[in-house]
């Protein structure tokens, strides 16, 4: 379970980054950022954290929303970065995760002196002095409250991105290579919210060129 050893490490302020959506084919890429501002949050946060893919969709939906109240509250420091399919396909996905999470962080408004990234890589680049934490959302309370952020509004994204491109079975896979997204392509094309870059996609771009 999370905690705040690692942010007890450091005088100052400590960014948590995660992002969400990495696998999908399609969709931008989504970075949450968080910071806590004092501990004196909803008790049910610290409670509950935890890694996203550990947690029910309505305990990551319940936690989301905690999360906004206490940032309206003060207590918290929270925001929401993305980098669109087209930018993904431009600079390569580990960039545009990169990217977000700079968004993500300016979003916020944090200025903050460590930034915790989830994960073992960093940009080359980095705009704050940043630590990569493997499995970092299962560590961190910040890294943690990041992920929750990143991986509900992306899944919140994807529904409304079925609602337009309705064939895909984007609700229920997010995106990823899953059967009905499969065979919305075979019977519908790529969108343009698809990563040409990724060789599924392209492998679909190749074969309607060929017909």
């Amino acid at each position: 379970m999370p905690d705040f050893d690692i942010e007890d490490e450091v005088n100052g302020v400590v960014a948590g980054v995660d992002e969400a959506g990495r696998g999908p084919w399609v969709g931008p890429v989504v970075a949450g950022c968080a910071v806590f501002l004092n501990r004196g949050v909803d008790e049910r946060l610290l409670k509950e954290l935890n890694d996203s893919k550990k947690l029910s969709k309505k305990k990551r939906e319940m936690l989301y929303e905690l999360l906004q109240s206490e940032a309206e509250k003060g207590n918290m420091k929270i925001g929401i970065g993305e980098a669109s399919a087209k930018e993904i396909d431009e600079v390569n996905i580990l960039n545009a995760s990169f990217l977000a999470m700079r968004r993500a962080i300016q979003a916020a408004g944090a200025v903050p002196n460590l930034v915790l990234v989830d994960g073992n890589r960093l940009p080359k680049t980095p705009q704050y002095p940043a630590r990569a934490v493997i499995k970092g959302d299962a560590k961190s309370y910040s890294i943690s409250a990041a992920s929750i952020l990143a991986k509900v509004y992306r899944d919140r994204l994807m529904e409304k991105m079925a609602l337009k491109y309705p064939h895909y079975g984007f609700e229920k896979n997010a995106g990823y290579g899953t059967k009905a997204h499969i065979e919305g392509l075979k019977k519908y094309g790529v969108t343009p919210e698809h990563r040409r870059s990724y060789a599924p996609i392209k492998a679909f771009l190749s074969e309607d060129i060929c017909a």
